[in-house]
């Protein structure tokens, strides 16, 4: 590792001291070496995927009229809100997998100009899954892409996401956030920064309150683990990466909604305080 001296101006040197706590930052040199990754490996990632093929029949009757990731939260559809982090985060170039109603998707966004990022859209000719779809971007990704499932809000530090995901050397990596009530989710299992294995449905005895947070950092090479046809990411890929040990959790503490059911997103609606 080289060693290197700089000069900064004191009110740098003041903004860096307050990254210092002593856990995840350990001193001065330390956060500058992370400020450093996150810029450098953050330049490297441009593309983002999200998916926004589902029926979303959990939160009818609203999505017989719209497709999910188009349900409002405190004036925008939820889809807005993951492609205004990836705007903050300069990934503009972003594919959105459509399937149901996915024409009220390309009204709104278009091209993405308007929102000053750059759409293209994949079409799903029937639902294909949290998987399934990639198969048909094979030829559209050449390296480390983002993932969203398009019907979560996420306030989530990208940059920090990603050189976490260069540093382990993954071949995925899942953003992981904490809940007081896993049951309805599953729960994963660690072993430092690994995933070991998901749990449904957890026993009390199960320590991990860490679920998938529908945020993933995705190499190229993980379209190799997806069968063909309707495919799931948390069934049909992820456990096959964890057991090769490719597969690391980022564990992050900012707001997260799931709006899987009517009573997750009338809590959204009281409480996500959008991207700032």
């Amino acid at each position: 590792m080289a060693k290197i001296t700089i000069k900064l101006r004191d009110d740098l040197v003041k903004e860096i001291d307050h990254m210092v706590d002593g856990i995840k930052i350990k001193n001065r040199s330390h956060a500058i070496e992370v400020i450093l990754s996150r810029l450098l490996h953050a330049k490297k990632v441009e593309k983002a995927i999200i998916l926004a093929g589902g029926k979303g029949t959990r939160m009818r009757p609203f999505t017989y009229e719209v497709p999910k990731p188009m349900i409002p939260v405190k004036g925008k559809p939820l889809l807005q809100y993951i492609i205004e982090l990836l705007r903050k985060y300069e990934v503009r170039d972003i594919i959105l997998s459509t399937g149901y109603m996915g024409n009220k998707i390309k009204e709104y966004f278009g091209n993405g100009s308007k929102f000053g990022v750059d759409i293209n859209y994949i079409e799903e000719k029937h639902e294909m899954g949290t998987a399934g779809s990639l198969n048909l971007m094979r030829n559209l990704l050449n390296g480390t892409f983002l993932m969203f499932n398009g019907d979560i809000l996420a306030n989530i530090d990208l940059h920090d996401l990603i050189a976490f995901h260069r540093e382990n050397d993954a071949l995925a990596t899942i953003a992981l956030t904490p809940v007081k009530d896993p049951s309805r989710f599953g729960v994963v299992r660690l072993r430092g920064n690994k995933i070991l294995e998901f749990i449904e449905k957890p026993k009390a005895t199960v320590r991990s309150k860490l679920i998938n947070a529908g945020v993933y950092v995705l190499e190229p090479k993980v379209i190799d683990y997806i069968p063909e046809g309707k495919a799931m990411m948390e069934t049909d890929v992820f456990p096959k990466l964890a057991k090769k040990g490719k597969l690391y959790g980022y564990p992050f503490d900012g707001q997260w909604f799931d709006t899987g059911t009517h009573e997750a997103y009338e809590r959204a609606i009281k409480e996500w305080n959008g991207i700032k």
